[in-house]
């Protein structure tokens, strides 16, 4: 909206050839997030304890957890809100592209909410149902899929390209839509499944956020994605105003989440970046560098599938506690340094995904 605005003035005002450019309108993109949150957390704080939005603390979890039962949860919703106002302001919503991430946002957050509301305000331990969850997700996951599959304006809709290789593509046809679907949906519940320590999954969000904008801008930039002999996709570009969004949004969260945590995001938060995240790596054909930047979310979802199949299979489990970050716990590390040495690995992962652009 301001986007459009502003650089309708251009002819009337030189200085306003500004908006045209995508670095100068992410780079407003991600401090008008970060601001929408900041100042929004206090008071959506005091009504989530009002309303009865408080954490409830899993009995077997590890006991240093038990003091954090009463923190407000579902921030979510100021996370998701503040990405989508930030990307409304700068975005240009003439992208379809822009349209479907924040669909896909919107839609994985509403879930989530339905999911928090049940086991906060309702006080059902349950959520939604298994199946009720999960076929939402599936659903969206696959509306998305089906629109990006039959867009006209894609060449490359039903490929997936291979890292390291100088345009490596592997036709999938449709069968394009069940891994979208599998990309989007794994991709939503493993930043869920993160979510389990203060600031853990927010802070990779952010690097997972600031990596996918420089990966899109290049891919986005025909005379980068030339030099860099990756693919250029016409329109993509833009998305890196709602990357940057997400990592204004996340560092402002950031601000009350980190040790000891003031604000939780609940799934409202956590299913809707993840959803996000997903979607992001379908339009821009980086499905394969998402597992890479999202390395920590990856291994955070295999530690559950093996623990749970070990224990199913021969009654032992191979971790303390699963995911993975509560067994560092369990082994001694303080909760900070699992955070930290965490966002240290997923920095590196998310600077191994750039190498991928030269080294090919």
């Amino acid at each position: 909206m301001l986007y459009n605005l502003f650089y309708q003035l251009h002819n009337l005002m030189t200085p306003f050839n500004v908006f045209r450019y995508i670095t100068f309108r992410t780079a407003l993109a991600v401090i008008t997030a970060a601001l929408i949150t900041y100042f929004v957390v206090p008071p959506f704080m005091k009504w989530a304890r009002k309303a009865g939005g408080i954490q409830s603390i899993r009995d077997d979890g590890p006991k240093n957890h038990f003091s954090k039962k009463g923190t407000p949860t579902m921030g979510g919703l100021v996370i998701s809100g503040a990405i989508l106002i930030s990307t409304l302001f700068w975005g240009n919503l003439k992208n379809p592209y822009l349209i479907v991430l924040m669909v896909s946002l919107a839609g994985f957050s509403a879930i989530g909410f339905m999911d928090d509301y049940l086991k906060v305000v309702k006080k059902n331990s349950k959520g939604l149902r298994a199946r009720h969850k999960f076929g939402l997700q599936i659903l969206l996951a696959l509306a998305i899929g089906l629109f990006l599959y039959l867009n006209p304006g894609d060449p490359y809709a039903d490929k997936l390209s291979i890292p390291f290789f100088k345009k490596w593509l592997l036709h999938l046809g449709w069968f394009y839509l069940p891994f979208s679907v599998l990309v989007i949906v794994g991709s939503s519940n493993a930043v869920n499944l993160t979510d389990g320590i203060d600031g853990l999954a927010i802070g990779l969000v952010a690097i997972a956020a600031l990596a996918n904008g420089v990966l899109i801008y290049i891919s986005g930039h025909k005379g980068l994605a030339d030099y860099l002999h990756v693919l250029f996709l016409p329109n993509v570009g833009e998305l890196a105003i709602f990357c940057g969004a997400m990592f204004g949004a996340a560092l402002g969260f950031l601000w009350y989440n980190s040790f000891p945590a003031d604000l939780f995001m609940g799934d409202v938060g956590s299913l809707g970046l993840g959803g996000a995240l997903g979607t992001l790596a379908i339009i821009t054909k980086e499905e394969i560098i998402l597992a890479v930047v999202g390395g920590i979310f990856v291994v955070e979802t295999i530690s559950v599938v093996l623990q749970v199949a070990s224990f199913k299979l021969t009654g032992k489990r191979i971790f303390r506690m699963a995911p993975i970050h509560h067994h560092f716990e369990l082994k001694g590390w303080a909760e900070p340094k699992v955070i930290v040495r965490f966002w240290i690995i997923g920095i590196m992962l998310a600077l191994l995904s750039l190498a991928t652009f030269k080294i090919r």
